[in-house]
């Protein structure tokens, strides 16, 4: 289970970073992926990360403007977004899965475990 924190309504420019704390399992073989879905969109990957190693994956869309980490003691994987932009609006989530190489981490399907949402709401 992971619970998805840090949303909320922030200027357009402004930065935000969001939280995931995994618990209730060991996810250390998995990667964590955060996604996000806007208003009547279907949810797409923005980044995802190894909870081993040092591998990460970024969404052409975000590349430059959102960086993705962990933190392995204390269990939480953190998205950093800058320069937000309206179109950034969404609920974000974050996810535990077994994607076996770098173009299938943005494939929901490979996630198995999807923690609850967090509102993002950037005003221009």
């Amino acid at each position: 289970v992971q619970l998805a924190s840090g949303g909320g309504l922030v200027q357009a420019g402004e930065s935000l970073r969001l939280s995931c704390a995994a618990s209730g399992r060991t996810f250390s073989s998995y990667v964590m992926g955060w996604f996000r879905q806007a208003p009547g969109k279907e949810r797409e990957f923005v980044a995802g990360i190894r909870w081993s190693g040092i591998s990460t994956y970024y969404a052409d869309s975000v590349k430059g403007r959102f960086t993705i980490s962990r933190d392995n003691f204390k269990n939480t994987v953190y998205l950093q977004i800058g320069s937000l932009k309206p179109e950034d609006t969404a609920v974000y989530y974050c996810a535990a899965g077994l994607p076996p190489y770098g173009s299938t981490w943005l494939e929901r399907s490979r996630y198995d475990y999807w923690g609850q949402g967090t509102q993002v709401t950037v005003s221009s």
